[in-house]
Formats: structure tokens, sequence, C-alpha cells
């Protein structure tokens, strides 16, 4: 985030590369709402480094993140702050809060709820970075629309 502004394949013509140092820092402004049902910031997306993305997730009380998978990424969840109830693939439904380490195999079914009294934050790390193409919605409710 450069100049204030989230990196995004917007930007792919101003973009440093993956091989240049640099520090970024959060644009709080960049922040921006997902169909998957919580709000997204990225950290770090860049088509120069397809290797990973980071982003900043936030999911309101009460909301639950809808049912997807990532077909050919691997995704870790890092749980900041908040109190969520995550499912993934045949596991049981776990609680985790500050400092759980979620790991998501590609293609296997995910969603996340946010169980406490304040937002649930979280680092959504994805292998190789996380596109739109990549998404894609299982949810049941989104199923049996024509």
């Amino acid at each position: 985030m450069e100049s204030g502004r989230p990196l995004t394949d917007i930007e792919e013509p101003t973009m440093p590369t993956s091989r240049q140092p640099r520090i970024l820092h959060d644009d709080a402004t960049a922040e921006y709402y997902f169909a998957e049902r919580c709000h997204i910031n990225e950290w770090w997306n860049s088509p120069d480094d397809q290797s990973v993305s980071i982003a900043r997730a936030r999911v309101e009380p009460g909301v639950a993140t809808r049912w997807h998978r990532l077909p050919g990424v691997t995704e870790r969840y890092v749980i900041l702050e908040g109190q969520g109830l995550v499912e993934v693939g045949e596991l049981p439904p776990e609680v985790v809060m500050p400092g759980a380490v979620v790991i998501i195999p590609p293609g296997i079914a995910q969603r996340i709820t946010n169980i406490g009294s304040a937002d649930l934050i979280f680092l959504a790390i994805c292998t190789p970075r996380f596109t739109p193409d990549c998404y894609e919605d299982i949810d049941s409710e989104s199923l049996h629309q024509p």
C-alpha cells in the first residue's frame, strides 16, 4: 500500500516488483465489502508476486461468511481479534480466538462465524495469491437461486 492506496490489480502498471525492498503500511480507508459477507483490506496482493497474498478480514458480530472454497489455493486464517467458530471440510466446528491459525488446503469447503460481541479480525494468507477467479461460492443459499 504505497501512496496510501491498497496494492490491487487495478494499479498493475505502477506496482513495485516483489524483488524491490519496501515497507508497506495499512490503509484502513482501503477496506471494502466482499460478497462473502466480510470486509477485506488487501495488505499485499500483487500480480507481480504470484506466490502469496495477505488480506485483513473483518466479520461483524453475528455474521457467518458464505460457504466457499478456493480451488488451487491454500488459505490460512491467523486470528487477531475477536472470537469465531470456524468450519473447515470434515473437521468438527471449532472456536477460534487470537493466536489461532487455521490451515485450509486447496478446494476445501470453509466458513467462519463471528460468535463474539466485537468484530472478528483475522489475516487471510493465500498461496498462491488470491484472485476473484479462484473464489467458488458453494453456499446452499446461492445454489438454489435461478
